[in-house]
């Protein structure tokens, strides 16, 4: 249970109005306000049944009407100092709020049972939420408020949740009544206190220091060493409370803050269990929030003695979220400790280990501190979810290329019965997986089958190929290969052809695959090779020559064939030639600022170029490519902005992928609404196909995230002549199976 003494987002006066409460009720998420007169007396609840047991009554409802109207007066209080077992005792469905009066009936607080979540400044910490990361800057300023300052920006920078400070009144604090006075003390003592007078900061530079943690937003913590300071802090009224393992048995100071009614972080180092557990007591019966951390409070401590598995045992003597405060050196074990369940991580920072203190040289530097926060998120995105296994997009397309399928031994007609002798399993993973032989032996084939062709989940189920018809506002085509393009045109009729060339597709010759003279009806649009053989790929942004120069030949190579096709097809308008320009790393992401640099290589690249007869242009890409087996990051052609920017300052165009689109407006947490109206008018061709996140490429219409309906508004207006393909990642297997299954849903929309 826990006592909530920051009680406006619960009250209303009971002369505000009924819609005024409704308000307050959908704000605060209780299902409850309780009205006060102008003394701050209770004199009633209203929950949102008590409003629709009011409007119920009323013959004409007004909202307007004062919440005095319809108040429960017929409510549970308790007064202040009343046992805390006593109030969790009256908790009951219906009853999760219960306020806490003064002798003379003015609410001082509100009780709730409380759950496995704090909430601290903008950050809420618990199950499903990402760890709390503190920036603990102590005394490590040296007493100079400006370094305070400078460290708090390297904190903000590192992307830290919070800083924390220690405020002290040295006459409160030590028994000379004085800080600078340690004569008669052991050394240890005498060290520290000689330190604490050098480097600490009074109560009006502290002030000053969080001033400027609000101006670059970011919530600050602070450690009371003593209740004069635990006063000036909250008088402050900074959102949590840190207290040090040093006060983990000072019950005076415990209850103290604990009356604040605000979060409280305990840290639990040079303490007995007995002593952790009765502090936990104290802290209970004041009704605080709070959590508990795992400490050795050596400086810097030994491996042997942090003891991370600790933390499971203080869950449960505090059932309570818990975290882990390190004083050792590196930050390894904080990203342990948050693989182990840690929901709050507390470092010390530093700009110079050699500085005066003994917490300088188990700090940690501005570049760790965003090393160690950047690797405990990444922990937390590979923790994922106990749920059941899902493969991943990477996965999938590696199981394609490395896994094994069913294939047909022989030549089989449609009717046959299949045997066990009539099927192989062989690479690659396109087709049916080799643990569905059980199923595929004994079926009756529906379609004739070619030696060395898959088996598809098709033909478990009786389907045969089908003729498809489709009409849409805007030309539609099918992704396709030299070697495949005519048996999906009997399949279909579309208006143009997207050839998707391989490394290899580009020594062939088009004419090897028309007859002598033949012209098709449809145009055509090629898409440059994705990957080139030596993990080759193209990229007009890369710095290194080398790289760049092949780039230019290889997309000059795509033209060029795009040439030697024009031959075969009567189309009168120029080809749409598709580019992954570049702009890719391994390992990271830039900032915009260092973009338009490598738009800039990209356009001199591209200027040693003969565009003549093609329309050339740039795809949009996702922020997490899977190539060559695995994950990349692109930089280029994602944010609207830079993209935009491209396309007005060089005269570009778009091919708009609305996967790739999507995932980058997804990882940039912005509405994909706004990706489509700025990159709309620049666009010059779609690939239409779903997506899931910010990597899930490739998902089949309607699985994934898109909102077709509204895609297809905005782009009738912004570009409703650009033709569209539906690219479905294996959409080709099965003669097109999957591109015609998305053309099928596709046509509501488009």
């Amino acid at each position: 249970m826990i006592f909530e003494r920051a009680i406006s987002p619960y009250t209303i006066d009971t002369e505000a109005s009924v819609l005024e409460a409704l308000g307050r009720i959908n704000d605060n998420r209780a299902r409850v306000v309780f009205a006060v007169d102008t003394h701050g007396v209770v004199q009633g609840a209203l929950t949102d049944g008590d409003v629709r047991r009011w409007l119920v009554a009323q013959t004409a409802p007004d909202l307007s009407r004062p919440v005095a109207e319809a108040l429960n007066s017929s409510i549970v209080s308790v007064r202040e100092g009343t046992p805390v077992d006593r109030i969790t005792a009256m908790f009951r469905p219906g009853v999760d709020r219960i306020p806490v009066v003064d002798d003379r009936g003015r609410l001082t607080a509100i009780a709730s049972p409380g759950d496995h979540t704090l909430t601290i400044g903008r950050h809420t910490i618990g199950a499903g939420h990402p760890a709390y990361l503190i920036g603990e800057i102590g005394n490590n300023h040296q007493g100079d408020v400006e370094l305070a300052k400078t460290l708090v920006d390297h904190c903000k920078a590192a992307g830290v949740s919070a800083v924390k400070f220690q405020l002290r009144e040295m006459s409160a604090l030590y028994r000379s009544g004085s800080g600078t006075s340690s004569e008669g003390e052991d050394l240890g003592p005498q060290y520290t206190m000689n330190l604490l007078a050098k480097y600490s900061l009074g109560v009006e530079d502290m002030y000053r220091v969080f001033d400027h943690c609000a101006d670059v937003d970011l919530d600050v913590l602070c450690t009371p060493w003593d209740i004069p300071s635990a006063d000036a802090l909250q008088r402050y009224g900074i959102p949590g409370y840190k207290i040090a393992s040093a006060d983990l048995t000072n019950h005076e100071l415990l209850a103290h803050v604990a009356d604040f009614g605000a979060p409280m972080i305990v840290s639990t180092g040079m303490s007995t269990e007995q002593e952790i557990t009765t502090s936990v007591s104290v802290l209970r019966e004041h009704g605080a929030a709070f959590a508990l951390l795992q400490t050795q409070s050596t400086y810097p401590a030994p491996f042997k003695d942090v003891n991370l598995k600790y933390m499971d045992r203080l869950a449960e003597l505090g059932d309570c979220l818990v975290g882990y405060s390190g004083h050792e050196r590196g930050w390894h074990v904080p990203v342990a400790a948050v693989a182990r369940g840690a929901s709050i991580i507390e470092k010390h920072v530093t700009i110079d280990k050699t500085l005066e203190g003994n917490d300088h040289k188990v700090s940690l530097t501005p570049g760790e501190l965003t090393a160690m926060v950047q690797q405990i998120r990444d922990v937390e995105e590979a923790l994922g979810s106990d749920t059941a296994r899902e493969i991943s997009t990477g996965e999938l397309m590696n199981r394609v290329n490395l896994a094994k399928s069913l294939v047909a031994a022989r030549d089989l007609r449609q009717g046959q019965v299949v045997t066990d002798a009539d099927i192989e399993v062989k690479s690659p993973g396109r087709g049916l997986q080799p643990d569905r032989r059980p199923e595929l032996v004994g079926i009756t084939l529906a379609r004739d089958v070619a030696a060395g062709d898959f088996f598809y989940p098709g033909d478990l189920a009786g389907r045969t190929d089908t003729s498809h018809q489709y009409s849409f506002h805007r030309p539609w085509g099918l992704p396709v290969r030299f070697h495949d393009f005519r048996s999906l045109l009997e399949a279909a009729e579309p208006d143009f052809l997207e050839f998707h060339q391989s490394y290899k597709d580009m020594d062939l010759s088009p004419g090897d695959f028309f007859q002598p003279g033949e012209r098709l009806p449809q145009f055509f649009t090629i898409h440059a090779p994705d990957l080139y053989a030596g993990d080759f790929l193209i990229d007009l942004a890369s710095p290194d020559d080398a790289i760049w120069e092949r780039s230019i030949r290889e997309v000059q190579r795509v033209i060029d064939q795009a040439h030697q096709l024009r031959e075969h097809f009567t189309c009168e308008q120029d080809p749409i030639v598709i580019v992954t320009m570049g702009g890719f790393l391994p390992d990271r992401h830039v900032a915009r600022e260092e973009r338009y640099p490598m738009y800039e290589r990209i356009q001199k690249g591209l200027e040693r170029i003969d565009e003549s007869g093609v329309r050339l242009t740039a795809q949009t890409l996702p922020p997490f490519p899977w190539l060559m087996g695995g994950q990349q990051f692109h930089n280029l052609f994602m944010d609207p902005e830079d993209t935009v920017w491209f396309c007005e300052n060089h005269g570009r165009r778009l091919t708009f992928d609305v996967s790739h689109t999507k995932l980058a407006a997804n990882f940039a947490q912005r509405p994909f609404s706004e990706y489509i109206d700025a990159m709309g008018p620049y666009t010059e061709h779609l690939h239409v196909v779903d997506s899931v996140g910010v990597d899930g490429e490739g998902v089949q219409v309607g699985e994934g995230e898109v909102d077709f309906r509204d895609l297809a508004e905005r782009m009738d207006r912004l570009a409703p002549n650009a033709p569209f393909i539906p690219e479905i990642w294996m959409g080709h297997v099965n003669n097109g199976e999957g591109f015609f299954t998305a053309l099928d849903r596709l046509q509501e929309w488009f």
